[in-house]
């Protein structure tokens, strides 16, 4: 996980309301915004319409929360990753991950380790961040729809 996990993740080690706190930035408008065009070459390509709309609902009464809460149960997503590598190893399912190369949260290295699991994985990087449909959404469904003629 990067860096940008850390706060997170010290509030899964300590979930302290200064730990909550702590992730309030994560909320904030600019926050969103950035989420959305970090890393994209031509952020100004990303249509609005996607962090404004998360923006309106981050801003209702306890919606804050809510996230809050969301963030500390991710650990629980995290300590399931054994069981579904368990699953990959064992199944090898077809699989195709298509990403971000320029992730500010799900690094390249986690796409990769996917191989580890499933040799025949197909993994797919696209020069743009987390929101890597707001920007190459025709080419990534060119890629489902390859993988699933297959």
């Amino acid at each position: 996980m990067s860096e940008g996990w850390n706060p997170i993740q010290a509030y899964w080690k300590d979930n302290s309301q200064a730990n909550r706190d702590a992730l309030r930035a994560f909320l904030a408008p600019e926050t969103t915004v950035w989420q959305y065009t970090h890393g994209v070459s031509a952020p100004t390509s990303v249509s609005p319409d996607g962090y404004s709309l998360d923006n309106y609902y981050l801003a209702r009464p306890g919606a804050d929360e809510v996230q809050l809460d969301l963030f500390g149960d991710y650990q629980s997503n995290v300590a399931l990753y054994p069981t579904f590598q368990k699953y990959f190893r064992t199944h090898k399912p077809p699989f195709l991950a298509v990403w971000g190369k320029n992730d500010p949260f799900f690094l390249p290295p986690g796409a990769e380790a996917f191989k580890r699991d499933i040799p025949d994985a197909t993994v797919r990087f696209f020069d743009t961040g987390h929101f890597a449909l707001e920007t190459h959404a025709v080419q990534i469904a060119d890629e489902i729809r390859a993988f699933l003629a297959d």
